[in-house]
């Protein structure tokens, strides 16, 4: 944990599962407190996750574990399931996620560009989607400062 590696995350991880306290935690590695929280709440959902199984799994709990980044495929490991039967249940359910559109110009008027994401952490699409369109995923590299940021 006092090494900064590729896989000191990992090993965050399953240091907050095995019980260390964000105090140690943050004694070990100087990570602020505040990330270390964020973390321990994705764990300790992962842990809700594990007690409970495909059948148990409720809406709320499904919705709640996207609105956190967990993909259909930890989901289902966690609840002992396939990755299929989770997303059967969250497409049945209508568990999905949102367009949302980036603000390139700060709110100085309008945005136009269409720089947009999706999450489950919304209500309601930013744009209209009537059909005939194609949209693009991915189109090459991406890195920091090389656009909107």
């Amino acid at each position: 944990l006092k090494e900064p590696t590729d896989k000191r995350m990992f090993v965050l991880a399953a240091a907050l599962k095995s019980g260390y306290t964000l105090d140690k935690l943050y004694e070990l590695t100087k990570i602020d407190k505040w990330f270390l929280q964020k973390m321990k709440n994705i764990i300790d959902y992962h842990i809700l996750l594990e007690s409970i199984d495909q059948h148990q799994l409720s809406n709320a709990v499904l919705l709640a574990a996207k609105q956190l980044g967990f993909s259909d495929k930890q989901i289902a490991g966690a609840v002992k399931s396939t990755e299929l039967a989770v997303r059967k249940q969250r497409i049945e359910n209508r568990i999905t996620p949102f367009v949302k559109q980036i603000d390139t110009v700060a709110a100085e008027w309008p945005a136009t560009t269409n720089y947009l994401y999706v999450t489950y952490n919304a209500s309601s699409n930013d744009l209209l989607f009537p059909g005939g369109y194609i949209m693009v995923l991915g189109s090459g590299v991406y890195r920091i400062g090389s656009s909107v940021e």
